[in-house]
Formats: structure tokens, sequence, C-alpha cells
């Protein structure tokens, strides 16, 4: 089990810090302020790049380490798809009742699910971008 994920680590390593990366920002109680603060919907923008952005990743890095193979797309729909709305909302689910300084929000779980939908079809459209390269 620990080789299985220690392998996992070594193999997708941007995939991993994007996700541990959204866990801390999540979880972590401290945000100074910011310029942006006063921007409309700006926490709705953040959770969309974040999980855009880690679910763009998760499809780079598995299109980088499989090239030239055909992909395994039930594996891409679970761990590059339903695992990242699934943590998602299980984070929005931790911040309202494992935090006392976080508030869960069904709004930010919406953003999260579009951002990971965009990042799955802009992945998608960069493997068929990649694949007609070779």
């Amino acid at each position: 089990m620990c080789k299985n994920v220690i392998n996992h680590v070594r193999r997708y390593p941007f995939s991993v810090a994007c996700i541990v990366l959204v866990w801390l920002l999540s979880l972590t109680p401290f945000f100074p302020e910011t310029p942006f603060d006063n921007v409309q919907f700006i926490d709705k923008w953040t959770h969309f790049v974040m999980y855009g952005g880690t679910t763009f990743v998760i499809w780079w890095e598995y299109s980088r380490r499989h090239w030239g193979q055909e992909p395994c797309w039930r594996r891409l729909a679970v761990w590059g798809f339903l695992a990242p709305v699934l943590m998602g909302g299980l984070l929005e689910l931790l911040q309202a009742y494992a935090t006392t300084t976080r508030n869960g929000d069904w709004l930010d779980f919406a953003a999260n699910t579009f951002g990971v939908v965009i990042g799955a079809t802009l992945g998608r459209l960069a493997m068929a971008l990649r694949s007609n390269l070779r």
C-alpha cells in the first residue's frame, strides 16, 4: 500500500502538489487581506480556478506519463473528474462541520464542480491536440 502511494507521488508530482495545496488552502484558517477582497464573487472565482487548475494538471500529467498509449478513459473519469468533484464536496463538508473558522457553502461546491468540468474539458482538448502532433 505504502509503496503504491509513493509510486503515484513520484509519477504524478504536480497533481499531488496541487491536491495538497487545495487541501491546505481549504482548511487553513489564516487568510490575509488582498486588493481583490472587493471583487464580487472572488471566493467563487478562487474555487473555480483551484479546481479547474488541479483537474487540468491531473489530465496533463496523465497524458505526459502515458504518451503514445491509448488513454484509460475509465481511470480518467474516476481520477480526473469524479475524484476532484468528491474532494470538493468533502472539503466543503469539512469546512462546515470540522472547523470553527471556515464555512461550507453550496455555491463554493458548485464553483468547484464547474472548475472540474472546465479543467477536464481543457485537459481532454489538450490530449487531443497532443495526439494529433505525433
